[in-house]
């Protein structure tokens, strides 16, 4: 075993691009859930790093890590991340620009990245993110999404997106995206946002099915924002949600919603009540 002093070690000033950012975030999860396989207490958590470099000024390379143990009942209803506690590459994607519109494509790009949404509702469950509308988009991870905004408010975006394939037992499965074997998505939105109000209506080709989902939104100032969503599939099954937050609440914020579960036929619906508060320029007690 050789000793190095820190003297012998040098860092190349151009190893590392002047343009380059990193922003770091981790979440902790503390809860039980009531008549569960287990309802013991349970703590876990995730945890993310997001490298943004820029070699135009326009565009943006981007580089998703991602960590965490995050798989337990209470992480099943939260959205937590579960890597075995190992950091994993989590998508590598290239936003730039292509004439007045927006393109993002890479690893880990779904086909409403560029989707602007109608959404002011700040979920604590993950049944209730993107206003109960959880479909949108589909279950691709990997493609491509165009946004055009034509500055009056209103925005169209579009994209596809798969998955990475796999070589089967048979070797009849094709390594890349848009397999046979892996589901392919599609996916169109129109919005309209203003000051007060906004409203957007996506269409979602998920393979075998489609849906359209709708989010609406008003945003008053000095008074609690309201959201709602709607969406429906082929088979007529729909959802509906409602929610609304107060921005100012003491130190924090209020979140009240309510949610049908996802397409159900039968009438089940999930609330939440939730109070934000900001710990300190760092950290968020939900």
């Amino acid at each position: 075993v050789e000793e190095v002093s820190v003297d012998e070690v040098s860092v190349d000033d151009s190893s590392f691009s002047e343009t380059t950012t990193a922003s770091f975030g981790s979440t902790f999860y503390v809860g039980s859930v009531e008549n569960a396989d287990s309802e013991a207490l349970t703590f876990s958590y995730d945890y993310g790093i997001d490298l943004s470099t820029s070699f135009t000024g326009e565009d943006s390379f981007d580089v998703a890590i991602i960590g965490g143990n995050a798989a337990t009942t209470v992480d099943g209803y939260m959205g937590g991340d579960d890597t075995s506690d190992a950091l994993s590459l989590d998508g590598v994607s290239y936003t730039f620009p292509l004439g007045s519109a927006s393109v993002i494509v890479g690893d880990g790009v779904g086909a409403d990245d560029m989707n602007t949404g109608a959404c002011a509702y700040s979920a604590f469950t993950d049944l209730l993110s993107d206003c109960g509308t959880s479909n949108v988009g589909g279950s691709g991870d990997s493609g491509f999404a165009v946004g055009y905004d034509f500055g009056n408010g209103f925005t169209m975006a579009g994209g596809a997106a798969g998955n990475i394939g796999t070589v089967g037992e048979d070797d009849d499965a094709i390594v890349g995206l848009f397999t046979e074997e892996d589901a392919s998505s599609f996916a169109l939105e129109a919005a309209y946002t203003a000051d007060l109000f906004g409203i957007s209506v996506a269409y979602t080709d998920d393979e075998a099915v489609s849906y359209w989902s709708l989010q609406g939104m008003l945003t008053p100032e000095g008074l609690p924002s309201v959201s709602v969503g709607y969406e429906t599939d082929d088979d007529d099954a729909d959802s509906i949600f409602v929610g609304i937050t107060f921005e100012e609440v003491g130190p924090g914020s209020v979140s009240l919603g309510m949610s049908s579960i996802e397409l159900a036929e039968d009438d089940n619906y999930q609330y939440e009540l939730s109070y934000s508060y900001p710990l300190n320029d760092g950290m968020t007690i939900t």
